[in-house]
């Protein structure tokens, strides 16, 4: 059987100062790199006490003056679950974020090295121009050098809440201790996830709907351009190499467990996105967006907070389509908008 996959065309972090301005594809420009939320619903952070008392914490006060809300219309909010603010229980001095209902559409620029290009001040450089140019998050991306010290270093100095991929961090590991990555095992990958978890990341990419019967549809359909995400393409050949399922799918409850004790928010990678219009709206993308739809439910079950990626590459005509599906199928959870569209 011949995976859908080859070389990954995600954009490389470590060339994120370079080339001009696009809408939608993580934007080009000096020295950083934009996605955009688009915000309906999220779920929890370390307001509890608060909250059962009917008064308004300083994060939700402080987030509300950024909206331009009245602070008991963002604790209601909170209440109906339909607003959450991304931050990990570890991490205190950052600009409160809230994604939800009627609040404003969030930017996040990405950063990050690569194995030609891994320069901790280059790095710090690009988060300090995002913040100054006004993103609401930043994510690190690294994928080469010294990534842990790149992640700490940025978690100290940035204002706003940071996001990871930890499947990026689990493959670098292994590479370190001569593993390959098909040779790594499910606990490799959670040892990434809660190391960046202890570090204080706040919110994390990862790709969980990404399931050996999605595959299989997506095989069976054919596609101009297979699977063009990175996370998607490693996590496609890992379980054709090992004959079993994404571990982050097997054993959700366990990421749960994480993302539930240092209050992370989940961002549920389109791992089948579409990479080219021809391949929009397939039944490999609708599958796994089916797929997440579950997963956010059992997530708000658990009481941890989530987002959804997606559409990807999709034409002018499948736009509201595709915002209805995902609201409809993801009940109404954050979308993470990849595109271009």
């Amino acid at each position: 059987m011949r995976l859908p996959f080859g070389q990954p065309v995600e954009p490389d972090p470590g060339n994120a100062g370079e080339g001009s301005v696009v809408l939608f594809e993580p934007c080009r420009i000096p020295l950083a790199r934009f996605f955009f939320f688009r915000p309906e619903r999220k779920v929890r952070h370390d307001v509890d006490a608060s909250r059962a008392a009917g008064e308004i914490p300083p994060a939700i006060a402080l987030a509300a003056q950024s909206e331009h809300v009245a602070p008991e219309r963002l604790r209601d909010l909170r209440r109906r679950r339909e607003s959450r603010h991304p931050r990990n229980r570890k991490r205190r001095e950052i600009r409160p974020v809230a994604v939800g209902e009627g609040l404003t559409i969030k930017v996040n620029a990405n950063v990050g090295s690569s194995r030609d290009r891994a320069d901790i001040s280059l790095e710090m450089e690009k988060m300090r121009a995002a913040v100054a140019a006004g993103a609401d998050a930043v994510m690190d991306l690294s994928t080469g050098g010294p990534i842990d010290e790149i992640r700490r270093a940025i978690l100290a100095e940035c204002p706003v809440p940071v996001g990871t991929v930890p499947l990026y961090q689990a493959a670098a590991d292994g590479n370190l201790r001569g593993k390959s990555w098909v040779e790594l095992s499910a606990d490799d990958f959670f040892d990434g996830i809660e190391k960046q978890a202890r570090d204080g990341v706040d919110f994390m990419t990862v790709h969980c709907g990404v399931t050996r019967a999605s595959i299989e549809r997506l095989i069976r359909e054919g596609r101009r351009l297979d699977i063009v995400s990175r996370g998607g393409s490693l996590l496609a050949e890992w379980m054709e190499h090992n004959g079993q399922e994404n571990p982050f799918h097997d054993q959700y409850d366990r990421l749960l467990a994480i993302c539930r004790e240092y209050d992370i928010t989940i961002s549920l990678g389109d791992g089948l996105r579409p990479g080219c219009l021809a391949d929009a709206t397939d039944r490999a993308q609708v599958h796994e967006l089916m797929t997440l739809g579950e997963l956010t439910e059992r997530a708000w079950a658990k009481d941890v907070q989530v987002m959804v990626e997606g559409p990807g590459h999709v034409p002018l005509h499948q736009i509201a389509a595709n915002m209805v599906l995902q609201k409809r199928l993801c009940h109404g959870a954050p979308f993470y908008v990849l595109g271009p569209w």
